[in-house]
């Protein structure tokens, strides 16, 4: 009984998290989030600074604007792969395509936020 119970408490309890998520935020306020992320000097470009990049991204990029939520994945995409000891040269090049044009997708409409 104990049992059956705690189960059903735990699904519960996943049930109304999962009704209670963010809101999604508009192009403004994700262009906000990501430029002061960008703006820490932690942001460096070895490997230790792309992972932490990239896990600093990922909550943002959750409740980005449907706008900015896909370049937001390829960015994080890009820093995951280059960040690995040994990342797959030709999986990064492509990757690394997807990660230039969201840069100029996240230019664009970051710059016409302002």
């Amino acid at each position: 009984m104990k049992k059956t119970l705690t189960v059903l408490l735990a699904a519960g309890t996943l049930l109304g998290a999962a009704a209670c998520s963010a809101p999604k935020m508009t192009s403004e306020e994700t262009c906000a989030r990501i430029k002061t992320i960008t703006a820490s000097p932690t942001s460096g470009s070895d490997k230790f600074g792309m992972t932490r990049l990239a896990n600093q991204i990922r909550p943002i990029q959750a409740t980005a604007s449907d706008e900015l939520q896909d370049p937001l994945r390829s960015i994080v995409d890009y820093l995951d792969e280059a960040a690995k000891k040994d990342p797959d040269s030709a999986k990064l090049e492509d990757l690394k395509a997807k990660y230039t044009a969201a840069g100029q997708t996240f230019s664009q409409t970051c710059g016409a936020a302002q």
